[in-house]
């Protein structure tokens, strides 16, 4: 062995390369395990010279530098396993080798199942907590909730974080509940279950009077937080649960909960979706019932037997003050019916019974039981109740022997030129109606001179409402001749009446003499920036320049400079005056401006200028108008865009 590997060798080894361990290990190795009788392959004395000296040369030059690695770490280790396979002698792994190769596997499956993890715990911090089923008692996944309804499909996290504000408000509204006077909680959306959590706040409460729950989804099933509730309070003097639908079911359940109540007086269930069987059970409360005096039933579906019901409750009710049945479908026969009650009824003051279609046959007996009626109704409302020139014949007849009404609607019917000629001849009679509305009932020149006529004599009317009607420049000239120097008018709407700028003049000239209009409506009348006239005698047309860039404005009269000065409002009992949707630009704004500055005994305290088309520049100049007034009188004017 050892010559071989001399022979072997490029040049001679020292002595101190050859490691005596490696050679004796070697032995051990080979003498140890295995049979002495065994020996090597035979293979041609070269080829077995040459197969050993390459492997043991390299192996003690290894052993200078390799002296501290482990057996089967570097080049050394790998030649030692081949020689003893060639050997055949059992060939022990390195320590570690398996698990190295194991490691190989492991390592990157450990990292992607400790990044998974990481992504999960942030993906969950963004997932709604899951909530466990009342019936079951297992949890029910809280995500995305599919369905074809249209904005359905939306994550619940929203949802969610809308139920924590709703339960801090629900909290906030019952603390309000127990402590405040007037709670007003209209439109909140907090459904059945938020009321059943607020109702038990009403329950031996004596501080609030006034409570407003309208517009809340409350159906008839949220009804019934009130039962035990209602029967025991009596502090609660109002109540108003219109806007949620709770029907004829709910109608009936809160009816038979406020049998037994002592302390609520007023009952507001408009837009509830009551029927006639709700109707009845509110007719059924109000025969037994002696406390309520208001209830508001406008906005439902009742129709001529719901009418008959609640007439029925009329002849037995002796407390009721205001019935409103405004837009229901009460039709001729309803109001035939509910003339009936009507006639019986002494304690009934207001009656509304706007849009139910009447008709002339219908208000015909309704008329024929007022003028009955022993009691003393104030406020009648029939507008809007397709009423002609032959049905106001049926009101003109009522005017004359009404003793007590006070407030007279006609609304949006038809009566026409005709019709106001015999209602206004009727209310030469009358002695107690101060307020009158003719508003969109057709009614031009002709109707408006015979209302004129009236106020020479009416020194009772106080507010003539004639919006919507073409009356044109001609009727305001003959309505502006007599209440120049007659009648205590004190509210003049001429909102939508075609009038014009020369019907502005004509008003114009009322004012200078007219002492007892404080309330003037002009909206949509066409003025634009004509509307100067009204503040002053200027009989020539005024344009307003304004120059941004200089900051300077001119004030021209057909080519003559004229003083703002000469703009100055003489009547001296205007307080609110509505200029909205006139078209009014810049160049109006700056004259309204100038007019304000310019008048030295203001009366005015209240402008309205909504829906016109001036900008910022005109805006500004309006502002500091005001601020002079402000700061030259002490006198406050409330300017509205």
């Amino acid at each position: 062995m050892e010559s071989s590997l001399l022979l072997s060798s490029a040049r001679p080894l020292k002595p101190s390369l050859v490691a005596p361990s490696s050679f004796a290990h070697r032995r051990c190795a080979s003498s140890g395990p295995k049979p002495l009788s065994r020996r090597l392959p035979s293979l041609p004395p070269r080829a077995r010279r040459w197969s050993v000296a390459p492997r043991a040369a390299p192996e003690a030059f290894e052993g200078i530098h390799s002296q501290d690695k482990p057996p089967g770490v570097g080049r050394g280790g790998a030649r030692r396993r081949a020689y003893r396979e060639e050997q055949g002698e059992p060939v022990s792994r390195p320590l570690g080798a398996g698990a190295g190769g194991i490691t190989r596997y492991i390592v990157p499956a450990g990292a992607l199942l400790a990044l998974s993890f990481v992504i999960w715990k942030v993906v969950e911090n963004f997932l709604p907590p899951k909530r466990k089923d009342q019936n079951s008692g297992e949890p029910t996944s809280s995500g995305v909730t599919w369905s074809f309804a249209a904005g359905s499909n939306l994550s619940t996290s929203t949802s969610t974080k809308a139920q924590k504000e709703s339960k801090k408000n629900l909290n906030k509204f019952y603390k309000e509940l127990r402590t405040l006077k007037t709670v007003n909680m209209a439109g909140r959306q907090f459904g059945d279950e938020g009321l059943f959590f607020l109702a038990e706040s009403l329950a031996y409460n004596k501080s609030a009077e006034e409570v407003d729950f309208s517009g809340n989804a409350i159906t008839a099933a949220g009804i019934e937080a009130f039962d035990g509730i209602l029967q025991i309070n009596t502090a609660l003097k109002t109540l108003n649960l219109s806007g949620n639908i709770i029907g004829d079911e709910g109608a009936k359940c809160l009816s038979d909960i406020l049998i037994e109540n002592v302390g609520i007086q007023k009952l507001f269930l408009n837009s509830t979706n009551i029927g006639d069987e709700g109707a009845k059970a509110i007719s059924d409360l109000l025969k037994k019932n002696k406390t309520i005096r208001i209830v508001q039933l406008s906005n439902n579906t009742i129709e001529y037997s719901g009418f008959a019901s609640i007439a029925d409750a009329l002849l037995e009710n002796n407390t009721l003050r205001s019935l409103y049945l405004n837009g229901n479908y009460g039709g001729p026969l309803g109001a035939s019916s509910l003339a009936k009650g009507v006639v019986g009824n002494k304690s009934l003051r207001e009656l509304h019974l706007h849009g139910n279609g009447f008709g002339n046959e219908g208000l015909r007996v309704l008329m024929s039981a007022l003028s009955a009626h022993k009691g003393k109704i104030t406020v009648l409302d029939i507008g809007n109740n397709n009423i002609t020139s032959e049905g106001s014949l049926y009101v003109a007849e009522f005017i004359k022997v009404t003793k007590s009404l006070r407030w007279l609607s006609l609304y949006m019917d038809d009566v026409g030129d005709e019709g106001a000629e015999k209602v206004a001849d009727a209310l030469k009679q009358n002695k107690t109606i101060s307020t009158m509305d003719f508003g969109g009932n057709n009614i031009h020149s002709r109707g408006v001179t015979a209302i004129a006529e009236t106020l020479k004599e009416n020194e009772v009317l106080t507010t003539l409402e004639l919006s919507y009607n073409p009356i044109g420049s001609e009727g305001v000239k003959a309505l502006c001749d007599v209440l120049k120097f007659n009648g205590k008018l004190q509210t003049l709407k001429l909102g939508w009446c075609q009038i014009g700028v020369s019907g502005a003049e004509f008003i114009a000239d009322c004012l200078k003499y007219n002492t007892t209009l404080s309330t003037l409506d002009l909206r949509a009348n066409g003025l634009g920036d004509d509307v100067c006239v009204i503040f002053g005698t200027c009989s020539l047309n005024l344009h307003v320049l304004y120059d941004p860039s200089f900051l300077t404005l001119f004030i021209f009269l057909k080519g003559a400079i004229c003083l703002a000065r000469s703009l100055k409002i003489i009547n001296e009992s205007l307080k609110s005056l509505d200029l909205g949707f006139n078209e009014i630009r810049d160049d109006g704004a700056f004259a309204l401006a100038q007019a304000l500055k310019a008048n030295e005994d203001l009366a005015v305290t209240s402008l309205m200028l909504a829906n016109n088309f001036f900008g910022k520049f005109g805006q500004v100049a309006l502002t500091e108008a005001r601020d002079h007034v402000y700061e030259m009188s002490g006198k406050e004017i409330d300017i509205y865009y």
